[in-house]
């Protein structure tokens, strides 16, 4: 056959088309070795792979997404981010890629602790598609979060029903339990765990508060626990729902639930104990807020179970009978707003010691320098109380009796203050005599 030389346009064609193709062909293999790494979870030689790819083609949205995949992976949020965005910028109108890139992205903002732009995100992503899992539930659970738990366990029910083994969305839509639940499947759930009747009809309030019960008890790791205090678990403390299927879960029963707390109660005295608090105080004892965490079947509220577990880690989140609730930042708060405004009216607070000092002084009771004398008494606790005196000369002598003495013991450590003069404080003293009688406290006439 006879050789026939290609024209000068066909030899332009064939140099143009050879590269082209050998360098996709390239890529293709480069991007194939990256990610055979990354699905071993070989991450570092994955990004070095994808590095190379990115250099063959820096615009290829596959390379890009990949690079961010990795860098996601290991917590380079902000390197993910560019890449990600960069993804974004090389796409098509009509790339399948937009939902999963912003879905990415609302996971980054996510660990950055950025909720709001984390959920700007997944909604973007849900606008591109509906039914993208990690956008239901990321969203789902910024929006639990929020404190929107309905809300929420309706997308956490859209996300399982696009993904029915979606571990977290199952998981959260269990926990949400209390909050969805129509009263026929709270009471269906409570027939279950045969904690009602099987020919009830109507849930009531008592039932709906024995379910909240027994289902914090099923989240709070409830069943593991009844599990490592018996050897073999009697088989009437514990069911299986949905047995021998990929939804299977165990539940409380009522003589579970009840088994559960007696034990819970009985190991949290030991444990109390052991932090040496004494035998008669146990069932005295209150969480940080005042409240018992002992109820009169010396069972455990929810609040004492929370100490129960403090207690557990070698840290004290209770208070014996003899100690105050600690205040509250905004009971703080109001004190100091209260202690300002007697600054500005012309007070100025004292120690407990120096209200010793005045009342040996004047002997005076503190009742008789309230009444009279103008000591202002701020309560903090049961046993914490700040004191606060008028400051300087009075218009009326008895109140500028105990600014008189307190002033004159501050000039010991300061003798350049300037003391008070006081008409009737120096008129006993002058006498003999102190300003209250020594039988009753009470002010002299």
């Amino acid at each position: 056959m006879r050789y026939v030389k290609p024209t000068l346009l066909f030899s332009a064609l064939l140099l143009t088309y050879i590269p082209a193709s050998f360098a996709q062909t390239q890529l293709s293999a480069c991007l194939e070795q990256g990610k055979k790494e990354f699905a071993i979870r070989d991450y570092t030689h994955a990004r070095t792979t994808f590095e190379r790819c990115l250099k063959l083609d820096p615009q290829n949205v596959d390379t890009l997404l990949s690079l961010g995949g990795v860098a996601l992976t290991q917590d380079n949020l902000d390197q993910a981010r560019r890449y990600f965005h960069r993804a974004i910028g090389n796409m098509d109108r009509t790339s399948p890629y937009f939902s999963y890139t912003y879905s990415m992205l609302g996971d980054i903002a996510f660990k950055q602790n950025q909720p709001q732009t984390a959920l700007t995100y997944y909604e973007r992503s849900l606008g591109y598609n509906r039914a993208n899992v990690n956008s239901l539930v990321g969203k789902a659970v910024i929006i639990e979060n929020q404190g929107d738990q309905k809300t929420a366990a309706k997308l956490y029910e859209t996300a399982l029903a696009v993904e029915p083994l979606n571990v977290v969305a199952r998981k959260r839509l269990i926990a949400l339990e209390p909050v969805y639940f129509s009263d026929e499947e709270m009471l269906a759930a409570l027939k279950q765990r045969y904690a009602a009747l099987p020919d009830k009809k109507e849930l009531s309030a008592a039932d709906r508060e024995l379910f909240n019960r027994i289902h914090s008890a099923e989240q709070r790791g409830g069943i593991e626990y009844l599990k490592s205090k018996y050897p073999v678990l009697p088989p009437d403390y514990v069911i299986t729902l949905f047995k021998d299927t990929d939804f299977a879960r165990e539940v409380l029963t009522v003589g579970g639930y009840n088994a559960l707390q007696k034990q819970i109660g009985q190991d949290a005295v030991a444990v109390f104990q052991k932090m040496n608090v004494r035998t008669q105080d146990v069932f005295d004892l209150r969480d940080l807020k005042g409240n018992k965490i002992f109820l009169p079947d010396s069972t455990l509220t929810d609040s004492g179970f929370f100490v129960y577990n403090e207690a557990l880690q070698g840290r004290k989140a209770y208070l014996l009978p003899s100690e105050d609730v600690p205040p509250t930042e905004a009971d703080l708060a109001k004190v100091e707003s209260l202690v300002a405004d007697l600054g500005k009216s012309g007070y100025t607070e004292i120690s407990r010691t120096e209200l010793s000092l005045i009342r040996q002084k004047t002997n005076c009771t503190e009742d008789t320098l309230r009444q009279y004398m103008g000591l202002y008494v701020l309560p903090i606790s049961k046993n914490d109380k700040r004191y606060f005196i008028p400051k300087g000369e009075t218009t009326d002598p008895k109140k500028g009796v105990a600014y008189y003495y307190v002033a004159r013991y501050w000039a010991q450590k300061n003798p350049n203050l300037k003391l008070p003069r006081n008409s009737l404080a120096e008129m006993y003293e002058s006498f003999g005599y102190k300003v209250c009688s020594a039988v009753d406290g009470q002010l002299l006439e």
